[in-house]
């Protein structure tokens, strides 16, 4: 299938698609005139890949993860698991880092709003 069929099959825009190829995360073929075709199975790895987004992952992670699929949905091999824990706690170490930064922030306002109230 050419770029423009896989963009209408799977609502990911074209610039979109040539990015995942760029980062190694999608593969195609080139015909002579030098267009890019996708195999059948296009359209699953760019569910994967937009599921692994969404889940907070980089590029750079994802495309070490796409070999890793087992079966047609989004479960991963064992293998891989440690490495999704690690990006799992990252990810509850950053939210704890916000939440502290959201507190702090929030403290601060408080004490300006108090300190401009009229007496």
């Amino acid at each position: 299938m050419k770029i423009g069929e896989l963009s209408r099959e799977t609502g990911v825009a074209v610039r979109l698609l040539r990015y995942y190829e760029a980062q190694g995360l999608l593969s195609s073929h080139r015909s002579e005139g030098g267009h890019r075709h996708y195999d059948a199975e296009a359209p699953a790895a760019v569910a994967r890949i937009r599921t692994l987004l969404a889940a907070g992952l980089p590029t750079k992670v994802i495309r070490e993860l796409m070999p890793c699929f087992a079966g047609d949905g989004t479960e991963l091999q064992a293998c891989v698991l440690d490495h999704l824990r690690a990006q799992y706690a990252e990810l509850d170490a950053r939210i704890a880092d916000l939440d502290r930064a959201r507190t702090a922030l929030g403290d601060i306002l408080d004490a300006s709003t108090r300190a401009l109230a009229p007496a």
